[in-house]
């Protein structure tokens, strides 16, 4: 079943033409990655299906409904209920985005209890499991600038699963790490993979994405050039532009 569909996606800035007819569909389950230069489109790809920018065209669907449509006028619309859509994901950023002024604790249980209308104890709860399960037993009370830069990405992560969403979406989220924090957070999301958690990681972090993903697409110019298994992408490269693109990252 498709959890995400993207349909003949296109997104402009002025005269910039970012994302230029981007089809992609992501299963239940499926783990996808996105990689590319930089300039290429991933990030807005992922602002878009995420409701943080607009397209200019296409169909954009979660779980089989429609987020878009074309009014009487052939003008593009996205439906009234946006919140209902934004139920179904979550997002990690790479700069953590956690509220400085909230401890642990209440950065993770302060939307479950606001948005989903979960009871204070039950989302305590779930926060504490999900700590527990990323190697942060004991952190809870602590304050984000208390943490190193791999324990707030992980916090990020349980906050973004303590919403319980159908699909979890990552930008580039081990950018703003050291090696040794990479690793922890990767650690995280491999997991999380293992458990068939539905994702989108945007990332230059090749052999991961080699490792963990289902499927690989490689965007360059607002369009996929190449997209399919790991195996296919990084060892029987199609297009000359991937070829070059991954010589870069080879040991």
């Amino acid at each position: 079943m498709n959890v995400l569909k993207m349909q003949n996606i296109q997104k402009s800035f002025g005269e910039n033409h970012v994302l230029k007819d981007i089809s992609l569909e992501v299963n239940k389950g499926e783990v996808v990655s996105v990689i590319g230069p930089s300039g290429g489109g991933k990030s807005t790809l992922l602002r878009c299906a995420t409701l943080l920018e607009t397209i200019d065209g296409g169909v954009l669907s979660y779980m089989g409904e429609d987020v878009t449509y074309l009014n009487e006028k052939g003008r593009l619309c996205y439906v009234k209920n946006l919140n209902k859509f934004r139920k179904i994901f979550g997002l990690v950023f790479q700069s953590f985005n956690l509220f400085p002024h909230y401890s642990v604790l209440k950065n993770i249980t302060d939307a479950p209890i606001k948005v989903l209308k979960m009871n204070k104890d039950e989302a305590v709860e779930r926060a504490m499991t999900l700590l527990k399960k990323m190697g942060l037993e004991g952190k809870e009370k602590m304050y984000p600038c208390e943490l190193s830069g791999g324990m707030q990405q992980r916090v990020s992560i349980v906050r973004a699963l303590a919403m319980n969403p159908e699909i979890l979406f990552f930008d580039e989220p081990t950018s703003a790490l050291d090696p040794e924090l990479t690793g922890e957070v990767l650690k995280v999301i491999k997991q999380l993979a293992d458990e068939k958690m539905t994702m989108v990681i945007v990332t230059h972090e090749m052999p991961f994405a080699r490792a963990v993903s289902d499927r690989v697409v490689f965007m360059d110019g607002g369009v996929i050039v190449e997209q399919g298994r790991p195996e296919e992408v990084f060892g029987n490269t199609r297009t000359e532009r991937t070829r070059k693109f991954l010589q870069n990252y080879q040991k």
